[in-house]
């Protein structure tokens, strides 16, 4: 009985938590990856904005060490590259309402007093350490601020732009903090790269603190 009340109170404070250990995103990929590509040399594409932001340049990097375990390099001022990479990125934030768990007695330490037989003709209570009261879980209405946030890299052939891979990342997050996020995305983007063409998947990366 006593394994039976521990597991209820665990999921209801995982309910409760939610998925605090991984970060799960929206993936969609259309890509004409080619099979062969000898020369995986790029430049990145930036707007006048994106090149004089700090924040934008951190997010660089990030793809910029991505392409590097994949293979690509990464053209010098005197190369002409084979491809182009671009950038982009949006946060949007949005007032949610849900009706959540929440345990209000998990049990421990709240015997129930009981009456038992004592010296002839005297009753008195007394707490038995063995028998707790069961988890109650209730439900309530909660409200927060969730952050929306996308990535999208493309990359295209330089000599006449078509694109080859196009990779959109979608993730809704309590985070209010994008650069806490942003590393995770941007993984998410290169997961089994090229991966699936035309197909949305989710991809669950585990927390790294």
């Amino acid at each position: 009985m006593q394994r039976g009340l521990t597991m209820i109170f665990l999921l209801a404070a995982a309910l409760l938590s939610g998925c605090a250990s991984t970060i799960r995103s929206e993936v969609t990929t259309f890509h004409e990856w080619p099979a062969q590509m000898a020369n995986k040399s790029y430049v990145f594409e930036r707007s006048k904005e994106q090149d004089a932001s700090l924040e934008y340049r951190s997010y660089e990097n990030l793809v910029r060490a991505e392409l590097k375990r994949l293979g690509f390099t990464e053209a010098g001022v005197q190369t002409v590259p084979m491809l182009t990479v671009r950038i982009d990125y949006q946060t949007a934030e949005r007032d949610v309402r849900v009706t959540e768990p929440v345990v209000i007695n998990p049990g421990w330490g709240a015997p129930y007093p009981y009456y038992g037989r004592g010296w002839p003709g005297r009753h008195f209570p007394f707490y038995d350490p063995f028998w707790y009261n069961p988890p109650v879980v209730a439900y309530r209405d909660a409200s927060f601020r969730v952050y929306g946030r996308q990535l999208h890299v493309l990359i295209a052939r330089m000599r006449d732009a078509k694109k080859l891979y196009d990779v959109t990342v979608k993730n809704d997050s309590r985070n209010p903090t994008t650069a806490n996020v942003m590393p995770y995305l941007v993984r998410s983007a290169f997961a089994d790269f090229p991966g699936p063409s035309g197909v949305a998947r989710t991809v669950t990366l585990e927390r790294q603190e």
